[in-house]
């Protein structure tokens, strides 16, 4: 293979005219010049140099090469371009996984943000809560509402990751791990239902209900409501299977049961339906964003990361137009 700074040497040369400009041009001495095209020389087997008097002047050889060394050099300095743009982050892609609620009310500002900031990132938005295997048990004859396609193998790692803690959670090797915002959980009722005018309600109290299910799977989110059920010494029976909660609330005004949502899950509600806060204990999910230690260099995702946090924290994310 041919040295290509040799050849980005004998291109200077044919340009210039001359070893001593070229040696300027690039910053070499006359002599390290000298020697390079030597070396060139030798490594093609072609005569590209004839002394001309006190200079030199390139062969017919020397000239054909430095003319179709053109194309590399223009391709190299695409390249070296590229390379400025992915280390900014303005090309490439990004991948950012999520859970619907979080999704629905924190990423339209995040990825418009996004977009304009660096506009030739290409974004691949995955519902990372569709990764584990519909495994858990389930009340006594529940009435199944079908579910959509699960499909994401369960190893899938996006750049960005918004995610609830599991129990027992350690934080992902290497990544770098913020904590977005605290969810607690609320009771979905109808306004008629005798919970509905008290501004809290124990959990235990929520035993003898009949329930309606709202989660996809086995996923951090029923984990950490089932964890505070057990707490207060019970198992939720569920009347109707659902998989997402603005499905669930409709069911609410029907009065076949209540459901119990994480408080950014609730949007819109019917009129004919309320939430009543939870206690002793109180189910709160703990929300991340985790920044994957690959990506760590990557512009885009460390700003994604703190428009996250901004969003979460109500600050106004500001549009580039």
């Amino acid at each position: 293979m041919l040295d290509v700074p040799r050849l980005r040497l004998l291109r200077a040369v044919v340009a210039t005219g001359s070893v001593r400009a070229a040696a300027e041009t690039l910053g070499y001495t006359p002599s390290a010049v000298s020697q390079q095209l030597a070396a060139l020389q030798r490594e093609t087997g072609l005569r590209l140099l004839d002394r001309a008097g006190r200079g030199i002047e390139p062969t017919t050889a020397g000239r054909t090469l430095a003319t179709e060394a053109e194309p590399l050099f223009e391709a190299l300095t695409r390249l070296e371009g590229l390379v400025g743009d992915l280390r900014a982050g303005r090309v490439g892609s990004l991948s950012i996984g999520y859970f619907a609620s979080a999704g629905a009310a924190w990423l339209p500002p995040v990825v418009a943000a996004l977009h304009a900031e660096f506009p030739e990132l290409r974004l691949d938005l995955r519902m990372t809560e569709m990764r584990l295997p519909d495994s858990r048990p389930r009340g006594p004859n529940p009435q199944r509402v079908p579910q959509g396609n699960r499909g994401m193998p369960d190893s899938y790692e996006p750049d960005v990751d918004i995610f609830v803690e599991r129990p027992e959670w350690t934080p992902p090797a290497g990544a770098d791990v913020r904590h977005l915002v605290d969810d607690p959980y609320l009771a979905v009722v109808r306004t008629d239902d005798p919970l509905a005018g008290r501004g809290e309600v124990p959990l235990a109290e929520l035993a003898g209900r009949r329930w309606i299910d709202n989660d996809v799977n086995d996923g951090a989110c029923r984990r950490v409501l089932l964890r505070a059920c057990a707490e207060a010494g019970f198992s939720p029976e569920f009347a109707v299977e659902t998989h997402d909660y603005h499905t669930a609330i409709p069911f609410v005004a029907t009065g076949i049961g209540l459901t119990v949502v994480p408080e950014l899950g609730i949007r819109d509600l019917p009129p004919d339906v309320t939430t009543v806060r939870i206690v002793a204990p109180e189910p709160v999910r703990r929300i991340h964003v985790a920044v994957r230690k690959s990506a760590a260099q990557h512009p885009a995702a460390q700003r994604a990361a703190d428009l996250l946090r901004e969003v979460v924290g109500g600050a106004a994310v500001p549009r580039q137009d």
